[in-house]
């Protein structure tokens, strides 16, 4: 019997492949990154061919790591960064361009033009998203306008748009031999076209953004079957999609209203489950979905999205090789008492929830001949966590919920540092899973449970370990201070960018 869930993991800086039981233990995994491509300043771009090579890598890797075959895998389930945006042909499987990546900002003056019209909350009420450069729609429209022909075979039905969940399955289940064609609720939801009510494209939006109908996927619900495999998986059925957060989110069985989590990963990502309600945001927060399971009714929530979070670390890696590895943050960090005055803002791509605005860029400041490399390392964590509080409070805000504690995940987690520090300034308890890479565990949900290797979302809650917590240990005071310069020097973030 096949009681085995594969689930890929293709996210912002590599791909991953985890093999689950059915009590959730990791049987499997392998892991490759994959080229940053940055071709101007703001601008970031994937090879689309390079992560289909590195998805296929991993699948061997995991098989063979788990002593697995393809034969005893029941589904696969697919997560991925999000509103990174592919085109690519139909006929020949090529894509027409590189991807652009969600966090690539070269779309600013397509969302002040799509703007004129209504401002920057002109499809909020439909979509949950104000206009800006992070979402996969705007993208799309500037790859019609520049690249040549594009737009032609778009209208003649022979190119494809997808983000990397749909350029995934297309591949997976075959290709240019008829390969399907499909999205999930939650990738859709992050492309400034899907209604949330509908659950479907909507007309309006797609025919202001000038996007030929016929090259955009059916949206499916995330849990389901989209189709087989054929390759290396031959047979096996692909039955779960979910965007990143959202897989993050049941991984963590956040399935009940008011439950929270949050993602550290190369962005910082807190989703609030609000249930079967569509909550509009009056505090910086997108209105999004959480999840739709077969027939099962529609789940939203509240997302607070930060665009720089682990990146950072990296960018002290390779830009200014402070340290070796990433790892090695936490010591450095560790090695000075505070941050002797210095505090890092990185707005690389603008500053994403609460503030979305995409005239800012990074600052460091407080800057004296005192601050050493051990106190930008403690800085540049410390920014992660006043990122996520500002993002908390918005949270609180908008939904009238006062957390009482904080779920985490992601690779960041594992720095007790900034888990510490995070709690600090929060205020309430940070817990840390036993699987703590919880957007494979969650589309392995989506795709078991299609498959009835899980029964429900009470097999989910029941399979969910605590690892770890912290308590929060900062005198209130002394954080009501140190918000207070968080914000200041947030404030010498804007304007920056001339229009």
């Amino acid at each position: 019997m096949r009681q085995f869930i594969l689930a890929i993991d293709q996210g912002t800086t590599s791909t991953r492949c985890m093999i689950f039981n059915q009590s959730s233990q990791v049987m499997g995994v392998a892991q490759h990154e994959h080229a940053q491509i940055y071709p101007q300043p703001g601008w970031v771009e994937h090879d689309p061919d390079e992560i289909w090579q590195r998805t296929q890598q991993v699948i061997v890797g995991a098989l063979a790591a788990a002593k697995l075959s393809h034969n005893d895998i029941a589904a696969i389930g697919i997560t991925n960064q999000r509103e990174t945006t592919v085109v690519w042909n139909k006929r020949t499987g090529q894509p027409y361009a590189n991807a652009i990546v969600w966090q690539d900002m070269r779309t600013d003056a397509l969302c002040r033009e799509l703007g004129e019209i209504g401002g920057a909350d002109r499809f909020r009420s439909r979509t949950g998203l104000p206009l800006a450069t992070y979402f996969a729609g705007p993208k799309l429209m500037w790859l019609l306008r520049t690249v040549p022909g594009l737009r032609a075979d778009a209208e003649a039905g022979e190119a494809l748009f997808g983000t990397i969940d749909t350029f995934l399955i297309w591949h997976l289940t075959g290709g240019v031999h008829g390969g399907i064609h499909v999205t999930d609720v939650t990738n859709a939801g992050r492309t400034l076209m899907m209604n949330l009510a509908t659950l479907d494209w909507d007309a309006e939006i797609v025919s202001i953004m000038d996007i030929p109908r016929q090259m955009l996927p059916t949206i499916r619900s995330s849990s389901e079957i989209y189709g087989t495999a054929t390759g290396l998986l031959a047979g096996v059925p692909v039955a779960g999609a979910l965007g990143d957060q959202h897989a993050a989110l049941v991984g963590q069985a956040c399935t009940t209203p008011g439950d929270a989590k949050n993602t550290y990963g190369t962005g910082c990502f807190m989703l609030l489950n609000t249930g079967t309600t569509i909550v509009p945001s009056h505090h910086g927060l997108l209105t999004t979905m959480a999840y739709k399971f077969g027939d099962q009714p529609a789940v939203y929530a509240l997302e607070g999205s930060i665009a720089i979070a682990g990146a950072l670390i990296q960018w002290l890696r390779d830009n200014l090789g402070i340290i070796t590895k990433s790892s090695d943050v936490e010591a450095l960090a560790a090695s000075v008492p505070d941050n002797g005055g210095a505090v890092i803002v990185p707005a690389f791509s603008g500053l994403f929830a609460p503030h979305w605005r995409s005239d800012a860029r990074g600052v460091i400041t407080g800057l004296t001949r005192y601050v050493t490399k051990a106190h930008i390392a403690r800085a540049a964590l410390e920014a992660v966590a006043w990122q996520t509080r500002e993002v908390l409070d918005a949270m609180e805000q908008d939904s009238g919920v006062r957390l009482n504690q904080l779920k985490v995940d992601g690779g960041m987690t594992v720095n007790n540092l900034l888990m510490q520090f995070q709690s600090d300034v929060v205020g309430v308890p940070v817990i840390r899973p036993v699987i703590n890479e919880t957007t494979a565990l969650g589309a392995a949900y989506a795709a078991g449970i299609a498959v009835g290797v899980w029964r429900d979302f009470s097999d989910v809650s029941a399979n969910w370990r605590e690892e770890q917590r912290w308590l929060p240990n900062m005198d209130q005071d002394k954080r009501a201070a140190q918000y207070a310069l968080w914000k200041k020097a947030v404030s010498r973030t804007l304007h920056w960018i001339e229009e």
